[in-house]
C-alpha cells in the first residue's frame, strides 16, 4: 500500500471517500476499523496538504490582494 505522504490529490482524495464508505457501511471489524480510521486520517492530512500548498501558489500570484476576503 501506498503511503499517504507519496500520492497525488486526486488519489488520496478517492482512496479517502473508499475509507469513509467501509467505515459508515459499518461491516469491518474494530481492528480494521481503527486501522481504516489511521488510514483516513493520514490521507486526510496529506489531501489538507496539497490543498494548503496549492492555496499558498494562488496567494503568491496576487500578493496585493486583501487576506480577509478569502
Amino acid at each position: 500500500m501506498t503511503e499517504p505522504s507519496e500520492l497525488p490529490f486526486e488519489q488520496a482524495r478517492a482512496e479517502l471517500d473508499e475509507v469513509v464508505r467501509r467505515l459508515e457501511d459499518g461491516s469491518t471489524t474494530l481492528e480494521d476499523a481503527l486501522a481504516l480510521w489511521e488510514r483516513g486520517e493520514a490521507l486526510h492530512r496529506r489531501c489538507a496538504e496539497i490543498l494548503g500548498a496549492a492555496e499558498d501558489r494562488l496567494k503568491a500570484l496576487r500578493p496585493d490582494a486583501d487576506p480577509a476576503s478569502g
